[in-house]
């Protein structure tokens, strides 16, 4: 009879959905997981069977999290205006890092992304009545605007040039 499981399951992944999203998967090796996350490399691999499998529990997590609830007020937004000051004030990291680095090299990741991107398209494009193309542009300009590094200056002039033309 093995041990009784000394961490919380739960705790693990939620940290690790912000080492990876600070870090990115690459940037973040077996060894910093069992630092930072508190838990002895066995357990890791016990648990979640790899770094990978612990990766997908974190990045699921962040879909759930972070995302989803992201999606339902973006389905509320009043205007493409609000619907980008709520994408650019959200925490996306990991969607982002997952998007541009493990997403073109694991189609399990790429599927999760894309059902992500999917959602926040649909609710803007359900909130607002554009277009699927529009509403994946302006979710597209919203994650570009992260990407940037400054969502404060870039966000609020595009968010005055959107409300101009409202």
């Amino acid at each position: 009879m093995g041990r009784p499981r000394a961490f919380d399951e739960d705790e693990v992944v939620r940290a690790a959905v912000g080492l990876f999203g600070s870090r990115a998967y690459d940037g973040v090796s077996v060894d910093d997981l069992v630092t930072h996350l508190g838990v002895h490399r066995n357990s890791l691999y016990k648990t979640f069977g790899s770094k990978r499998g612990l990766y997908l529990a974190a990045l699921r997590r962040h879909l759930a999290d972070d995302v989803r609830p992201l999606a339902d007020a973006l389905a509320a937004a009043p205007d493409a205006a609000t619907a980008l000051r709520l994408v650019t004030s959200a925490d996306l990291g990991l969607l982002l890092l997952a998007a541009v680095e493990r997403a073109p090299v694991d189609e399990e990741v790429a599927a999760e992304v894309t059902a992500a991107l999917g959602a926040l398209d649909q609710a803007i494009a359900d909130a607002l009545g554009l277009s699927a193309d529009l509403a994946a542009a302006l979710t597209a300009a919203a994650l570009g605007i992260l990407l940037r590094g400054n969502p404060e200056g870039v966000g609020a002039a595009l968010s005055q040039r959107l409300d101009s033309l409202a």
